[in-house]
């Protein structure tokens, strides 16, 4: 007996690690998806021929090389080639080919397959390391795949469970199967483990977004769709898009874009604007001239013969570098990041706790940066000042921060903390825990109501009157703000397009940032066109 349990265990294949789930906003599964697939067990003979031939037919391979394979089985192997989600069709289409050893059995898939921009979810893997510290190899062996990134590792400790369920296939000692038993599955019975998590994201939402991006052949970049009362994260999409289960770590297709710094280019006018009015140092009825030329540091506007006597509503509609350069050197270096701090830049905006549930801190979101305003080393003269007003030197923003901004605009100047999941539920059902909404009260203060009026009115003029007339025809009502930052990639001069804004303007409902990078120069701004699709996929999904 103890000889027949034995080799029942080394003949098992595991069906289910037990890990925990995910769900989108709607209950929508994001991983655990169940395929059934052949599977060959190691027994001592093998069928006969005619069985061995309409087997190997079904299995897409000859007899002789699935005998050579089969006979040489030491462990449980699952057929790669093959695998179905609808039981009753798929199992029905093997019983002609039903013999000893063999078996269709349903295994948990972790992700639907394919490629996909959700690098946010992340994916697992074996992480010997990570399993010697926990320290219990019989329910963590170290073959056990564990979070690598995204909330695979920021909420892993969670997600453990308690072990799997394998699959067994009951033999005698000399690999003879047992009449009538067949195959058997075991797993831990626990009422509280695997857990659920639940997530943000619509995944409708998401999907429908993966497709646009990938229809418009955007090579590089992110989109980041707020939900506009919450701030929670609706959608989430890095580009280009990986495949959870081989992973090219030297590729780096596997880091979210979104959360990943880069020069905001005319968006970060957003931040100057607030922080001159702010300070007091300007109006917006104020005027400015604008021949063209800023006169210093080699600086000029986009519109190479000016835009004239222009006031400041109007510069930011039209977004005039003379006009921005000017209030950049009019602000002081502290007034300029006291601004951004204002508006949720220069820091970690996503949802965090310190010592979670008693333990070890928690943030949500893997891999975030916090952006930068201004070199600690460098020396912050009127020229760097008017190059940071622009959006350039060395500012850095995430599209989740850009995205936050614009909720901070529709909240009153208020800052909110992005939500990447609200709930992790035990597997009765109960909750384990809550995320609650978090604001981010920095020791800066916020924005004044007013500030933040002003520029949701502007956003809307630069749609109506602006560089983002081309949004004009929108399903919705639009308001937002274009951005172009000039890089280099391989040497080469390379551009960086943004767009951010929300609507429908009347009774906001999301909010957008997207940043298509590394565009050639004087090329289309694709970040304008990907920015209007995403709203009127948004509009359709709302109607």
């Amino acid at each position: 007996m103890n000889e027949l349990a034995v080799r029942q265990r080394e003949e098992g294949i595991l069906l289910d690690p037990g890990r925990g789930q995910f769900v989108d906003r709607n209950g929508q599964p994001l991983t655990g998806f169940t395929r059934w697939r052949p599977t060959l067990f190691p027994v001592s003979e093998l069928p006969d021929k005619e069985h061995l031939n309409i087997l190997a037919n079904r299995l897409g391979t000859t007899s002789d090389e699935l005998k050579t394979l089969w006979s040489s089985l030491k462990v449980p192997q699952h057929w790669d080639r093959g695998g179905q989600d609808k039981k009753t069709e798929y199992v029905e289409t093997w019983a002609v080919a039903a013999t000893d050893g063999f078996e269709v059995l349903p295994f948990m898939d972790r992700y639907p397959g394919g490629t996909t921009g959700k690098q946010w979810l992340g994916y697992v893997a074996q992480r010997p390391d990570t399993i010697k510290k926990i320290g219990n190899p019989r329910l963590f062996p170290l073959t056990m795949q564990v979070g690598a990134s995204g909330l695979e590792r920021t909420l892993d400790r969670f997600l453990r469970g308690t072990g799997g369920t394998r699959a067994y296939y009951s033999v005698d000692g000399k690999k003879r199967p047992l009449p009538g038993i067949g195959t058997r599955a075991e797993g831990a019975s626990n009422r509280y483990y695997p857990v659920q998590v639940r997530t943000t994201v619509d995944n409708g939402i998401q999907e429908r977004l993966e497709w646009i991006v990938e229809q418009m052949d955007v090579r590089e970049g992110a989109v980041v769709v707020l939900d506009a009362k919450q701030g929670d994260i609706v959608s989430m999409v890095s580009r280009p898009f990986f495949d959870p289960v081989h992973i090219d770590l030297e590729e780096g297709n596997w880091s979210n874009r979104a959360v990943k710094a880069a020069a905001p280019g005319s968006i970060f006018k957003t931040v100057i604007a607030a922080a001159a009015l702010e300070e007091g140092l300007t109006h917006p009825g104020e005027v400015f001239h604008c021949s063209g030329h800023y006169g210093k540091y080699g600086l000029s506007c986009w519109k190479k013969e000016g835009h004239g006597h222009i006031t400041l509503e109007q510069g930011f509609a039209r977004s005039c570098n003379v006009v921005f350069a000017t209030l950049g050197e009019r602000l002081s270096a502290d007034s300029v990041a006291r601004g951004a701090a204002k508006l949720g830049l220069n820091q970690k905006v996503g949802w965090n706790e310190s010592h979670f549930m008693g333990g070890d801190d928690l943030h949500q979101l893997d891999q975030e940066e916090k952006g930068t305003v201004f070199n600690p080393a460098g020396v912050v003269d009127g020229g760097a000042l008017a190059q940071t007003a622009l959006g350039q030197r060395d500012v850095t923003v995430t599209p989740l921060q850009a995205a936050n901004l614009v909720v901070t605009l529709l909240h009153d100047g208020q800052v909110t903390s992005p939500r990447l999941v609200t709930q992790i539920r035990y597997r009765d059902e109960s909750v384990m825990a809550n995320f609650p909404v978090h604001t981010i009260r920095g020791n800066q203060g916020q924005i004044s109501a007013r500030t933040a009026r002003l520029l949701r009115e502007w956003m809307r003029l630069v749609v109506t009157d602006g560089t983002g007339r081309t949004l004009a025809q929108a399903k919705w009502p639009l308001a937002g703000k274009s951005g172009t930052a000039q890089t280099k990639k391989g040497g080469k001069a390379m551009n960086h397009q943004w767009f951010i804004g929300y609507g429908p303007v009347s009774n906001p409902k999301y909010a957008v940032a997207v940043l298509v990078q590394n565009r050639p120069t004087g090329s289309e701004h694709q970040a304008a066109v990907l920015f209007r699709r995403t709203m009127d996929m948004l509009a359709e999904q709302g109607s």
